[in-house]
């Protein structure tokens, strides 16, 4: 979340889909219409033929590196980064009470006035504060969904003028869940180097001070869920990112495995993770980034709240020379420096995995 400066961007009237629904509960307004081939197809999971994302226990992590089910976890970890680019992790350590408590102050957040959530705005060409992000024209399609992202670590990211004074409680609530989040980050990122055959500090030692962000996403009920996108499809452009759903949350996440969108079907205490850009760059595509998206539903609501977890700014990325093979797997990714990336990123609409062409090497 490279800060960006405030631009001339004309983006016109993105209407609030918590006021619109409120004001015009069955109506959807014409920007908010997708072309027939971007529509999100309700799927159901009872009749869905797709096997159900990886689940990785992570207590099982925690074993000796000897043990059998350290092994098998760790095999497990490796196949779901390999063919899936996403997973849930179940017995994460994070007490429930501080997944709830974020959970509780980023909803109390979102049921406020809009006057007030308007304090904090996200402006066009950026991507903190409330509002919608990676808008860039005045006929670019929206999103259903409302958005509150602030930058988190290293306190330069931040912008003190959109951290809320309401809820109470919001930013000491944020402050304890990200620690845990961070803490976990680097666990898993541990693990997934492991799972590479690397040495397990190969990551946290290349991230230097790594970056952290979070986003709260807030999806209403909508009247005609098959004509909208909660969010458009696209890839991370973090090295690990930490999705945490509300309880009783209705599916909404999809990724986009063999040309088939498949849901993913909340676990309780769970959390969903997934690779991002940087990770695939790093392991010269070996552990890819996926292409997801969320979609809305005609009845219920839906709260994500969604950490981003990158190298610092000041990092150079290229694949690992471990992976990198000339003969049998040549280099498909230049070196970059990670700041200039993250600029490249947020300076685009959410368009699949497009971002990541300014990193290939083109044959």
């Amino acid at each position: 979340m490279a800060p960006l400066p405030i631009s001339s961007i004309k983006v016109g009237e993105i209407e609030d889909v918590q006021e619109l629904i409120k004001s015009k509960p069955n109506k959807v307004p014409e920007r908010f219409i997708r072309n027939a081939n971007e529509r999100g197809v309700l799927v159901s999971l009872k009749t869905h033929l797709h096997q159900p994302v990886p689940v990785i226990d992570l207590s099982k992590l925690s074993k000796p590196n000897t043990d059998d089910d350290f092994i098998f976890e760790i095999l497990k970890l490796s196949q779901a980064c390999e063919d899936w680019g996403f997973f849930q992790v179940i017995n994460h350590g994070i007490e429930v009470d501080v997944v709830d408590d974020i959970e509780k102050v980023a909803k109390e957040f979102f049921d406020m006035p809009l006057e007030e959530k308007k304090k904090y705005p996200m402006e066009p060409g950026t991507v903190q504060g409330y509002g919608q992000a990676f808008i860039f024209s005045e006929d670019q399609k929206l999103d259903w969904c409302n958005m509150f992202a602030l930058g988190v670590h290293p306190p330069s990211i931040r912008n003190p003028k959109l951290w809320p004074s309401e809820p109470a409680r919001f930013s000491e609530s944020l402050e304890g869940y990200s620690k845990e989040i961070r803490k976990l980050c680097k666990r898993l990122l541990k693990y997934i180097a492991i799972s590479l055959g690397l040495k397990e500090g190969r990551f946290e030692e290349m991230f230097g001070e790594a970056v952290q962000a979070v986003r709260m996403n807030y999806y209403p009920p909508c009247s005609s869920p098959d004509l909208v996108l909660g969010l458009s499809p696209h890839s991370d452009g973090s090295a690990l990112t930490v999705l945490q759903q509300s309880k009783d949350s209705c599916v909404g996440l999809q990724i986009l495995k063999d040309n088939t969108w498949v849901p993913v079907l909340p676990l309780p205490n769970a959390l969903v993770i997934n690779i991002g850009d940087t990770v695939e760059v790093l392991t010269n595509g070996k552990y890819k980034s996926v292409e997801h998206r969320a979609v809305t539903n005609r009845e219920r609501e839906r709260l994500t709240i969604v950490t981003f977890y990158a190298p610092n700014y000041e990092v150079e990325i290229e694949p690992m020379g471990e992976l990198v093979d000339d003969e049998t797997n040549p280099c498909k990714y230049r070196s970059y420096n990670h700041g200039e990336y993250s600029y490249h990123y947020v300076s685009n609409k959410l368009q699949g995995k497009k971002s990541l062409d300014f990193a290939k090497i083109l044959n």
